[in-house]
């Protein structure tokens, strides 16, 4: 179910690398709101309150600036390759009754019988729901399933009013499998005496 955070910002009227590097300085980060075909809006939020909002999947935001407030989800986060600190964000503006895609995780519980093992195969959906109602992940039962066992598109349950927007619903999710042991390697004609020729030149190099 969607979260409904709210975060007051401030209308943002200076662009370019400078001006966005001066903001996160100051702790803010500078985002847009897109609405459509119309004007989008374009903002600067405080930086701890929103990176924290970030964590929480599919959210629904009531942002607050220059007097007026928005509803919206967050379209793109744009972050630091390196820090991974949060540089940009764009935001698409939403209404009630309104439906959009967005992605949600896939989790698993339960216990598989044996030896076996759940490997989720499909690490993201994406789904269609009211932005009211936005899951922010799907979880998928694998309680006594066996090996060869599968989830796919079509045995995935969701939230009543949301639905999978995907193009085979035979895909495979989630699959049952036994993990292969490593096996042993047996030591070959070829690595016999790669080993040999090898020794030498150890020896020579430890006098």
């Amino acid at each position: 179910m969607a979260n409904t955070i709210k975060l007051e910002g401030e209308v943002r009227d200076q662009f370019g690398k400078g001006a966005a590097r001066r903001m996160r300085v100051a702790q803010q980060i500078p985002a847009t709101i897109y609405a459509g075909g119309a004007q989008p809006d374009y903002i600067k939020l405080p930086m701890r309150e929103t990176t924290l909002a970030l964590r929480r999947a599919n959210a629904l935001f009531s942002i607050s600036f220059g007097g007026k407030t928005k509803t919206a989800v967050v379209k793109d986060v744009q972050r630091n390759p390196v820090k991974r600190q949060v540089e940009h964000i764009d935001f698409y503006e939403v209404r009630a009754g309104e439906k959009v895609t967005v992605e949600v995780p896939v989790f698993v519980s339960g216990e598989t019988k044996g030896a076996a093992v759940a490997l989720i195969d499909t690490q993201n959906l994406q789904v269609r729901a009211d932005v009211s109602n936005l899951p922010d992940r799907i979880d998928i039962s694998v309680e006594g399933l066996s090996e060869g066992d599968k989830i796919l598109a079509k045995d995935v349950k969701l939230p009543e009013g949301s639905e999978l927007v995907i193009d085979d619903m035979e895909e495979s999710i989630v699959s049952v499998e036994i993990p292969k042991e490593e096996s042993l390697e047996t030591p070959t004609e070829e690595t016999e005496q790669a080993d040999a020729e090898a020794a030498p030149e150890d020896d020579a190099q430890s006098e």
